[in-house]
């Protein structure tokens, strides 16, 4: 793609208008079409633009596959240090599982928690995150991303990409999970301002793009196989590599093998989160760590395995069983709160919150589009909807706000996200289960984000950055961690891929 600023307003205006007409660039197939229209209703993304296939190269400086946050990332990075990189991504649409991100993005010691008076800390933020990962986290790769998160919002920010409206999320002592202004969900304005980025600098970024083959010659990893719209196969050259293909929620080959305990349950990923990437790393001799430990999100919609974001439970719900009783602290880590919603007769439950929660969550409007949302003029009301007895669930709600009254949860001792009581009518519940959320095992990397071998050792111009990447998060990930890894680490491995290219184009 050229960067002439006429020529590429003029190309992405055509292309525009095509894409109005037609529905995706490119398509021929309804198939892929229909993929493409429901990725972007989940996300909430607006409709994007792509590099037309005509123009795809034989030779890049570094090549990416998969364009979701990390990759997208990577590619602003490696194109700020002077190099010229690619985007091929298998979906019809680029964004991956970072368009269905709700919550927000965790980091510490920010200038937006300092102008709200927050006190944070790295260490605090370490600490938390090791305790939520029960002390399994590779401690290098933590120790480098607390302490590169704040700089990561700053980026974000210097990009158009603000997210100074604070929340929290389970396992966290602190207002750290941050959020667009509005307190949106976080996937969609991502991957549009990502993706803006993308565009402004002329990256391109081909998309029905579905890298099969990662190959390495005398020693270096250089070349992949890609075919993109079906058609023959084409291998690419590059002088470094960069996987960013997530992880594999969306695998039930990989999930049985894994984890066959979880094979009936459902998936809160996009249907392209299938392991692709882990699976060629490891053909080049990469190692994977920590793949059984797979990650239960407690509050998923079972319908269409919507993920309900930390941030309904951050902004002050609660959840209640079908007696209407409170039976856990909302805010603890996943894997607990996941586990007591298991535990229940039912295995589900409700979220109960108010139209306070609501107007400071503003991704519950997502959610009440797609039906998922049930209200009532008053707690008697919602109750006879969501079939509980009506005297219990108003006898829970007044008991949860006489505690946030208190400051003191007596039940369930709970301590975060207690300012705001359940009082402003409307009222509304929606129904959840745990699905398949998140795999916290996949490539090992050290923290310049080199894959490493079975001996630990770098694997020669391979990077790889985002969920296929294992050891992070340990047994458990805190919710808003997730974002934060794929920028702070997209950010590195673009940064380190190109100082390894210009490296060896000096020598």
């Amino acid at each position: 793609m050229k960067k002439n600023s006429f020529w590429y307003v003029a190309l992405m205006f055509c292309v525009g208008i095509f894409l109005v007409s037609c529905g995706v660039s490119e398509m021929n197939e309804e198939s892929e079409e229909d993929s493409a229209k429901e990725t972007e209703v989940e996300s909430g993304a607006s409709e994007q633009v792509y590099t037309n296939p005509s123009e795809l190269k034989d030779t890049y400086d570094i090549i990416i596959v998969g364009a979701g946050g990390a990759g997208m990332t990577a590619a602003i990075e490696a194109k700020d240090a002077g190099l010229n990189p690619v985007i091929l991504e298998k979906m019809p649409v680029a964004g991956g599982n970072t368009s269905k991100s709700s919550s927000g993005m965790n980091a510490s010691n920010t200038k937006f928690q300092e102008a709200e008076g927050i006190e944070d800390s790295n260490d605090a933020f370490y600490e938390e995150t090791l305790e939520g990962g029960q002390g399994t986290n590779d401690k290098e790769l933590l120790r480098y991303f607390v302490d590169h998160s704040a700089a990561a919002i700053d980026w974000l920010d210097g990009n158009g990409i603000k997210l100074d409206n604070l929340t929290i999320t389970g396992g966290m002592s602190q207002k750290r999970t941050h959020r667009p202004s509005d307190g949106s969900a976080i996937g969609g304005y991502l991957v549009e301002g990502l993706l803006k980025n993308v565009h402004e600098r002329g990256i391109p970024i081909f998309v029905n793009a579905d890298v099969t083959d990662i190959n390495e010659n005398d020693g270096k990893v250089n070349e992949v196989t890609v075919e993109i719209n079906g058609e023959e196969p084409k291998t690419l050259t590059g002088k470094a590599i960069i996987v960013t293909t997530g992880g594999f929620g969306a695998s039930k080959e990989m999930i049985e093998e894994f984890r066959p305990d979880l094979s009936n349950y459902v998936t809160t990923n996009q249907e392209g989160s299938t392991g692709d990437g882990i699976t060629m790393v490891e053909n080049l001799g990469g190692q994977t760590i920590d793949m059984d430990q797979i990650q239960i999100h407690p509050t998923v919609q079972q319908d269409k395995g919507i993920l309900i974001g930390e941030v309904v439970r951050g902004e002050g719900a609660i959840l209640v069983n079908q007696d209407g009783e409170r039976f856990v602290n909302e805010l603890n880590t996943r894997d607990k709160v996941s586990a007591a919603i298991s535990d229940l007769p039912e295995k589900s439950a409700y979220l109960i919150f108010d139209q306070g929660v609501r107007d400071r969550a503003k991704a519950i409007d997502f959610y009440e589009q797609q039906g998922y949302v049930i209200s009532g003029k008053d707690i008697e009301e919602l109750a006879e909807q969501i079939d509980i007895p009506a005297s219990q669930l108003q006898a829970t709600v007044d008991t949860w706000n006489q505690s946030v009254a208190n400051k003191a949860d007596e039940e369930y001792n709970r301590t975060t996200a207690m300012e705001n009581d359940l009082t402003k009518s409307n009222y509304f519940a929606i129904k959840i289960a745990p699905g398949i959320h998140y795999t916290m095992g996949g490539i090992k990397i050290n923290t310049q984000t080199e894959v490493l071998n079975k001996e630990n050792q770098p694997i020669e111009g391979l990077y790889a950055a985002g969920e296929l990447v294992g050891g992070l998060h340990g047994n458990n990930r805190i919710g808003g961690n997730s974002v934060a890894e794929i920028i702070i680490f997209g950010r590195q491995a673009g940064q380190q891929a190109a100082e390894f290219v210009k490296t060896n184009s000096e020598n």
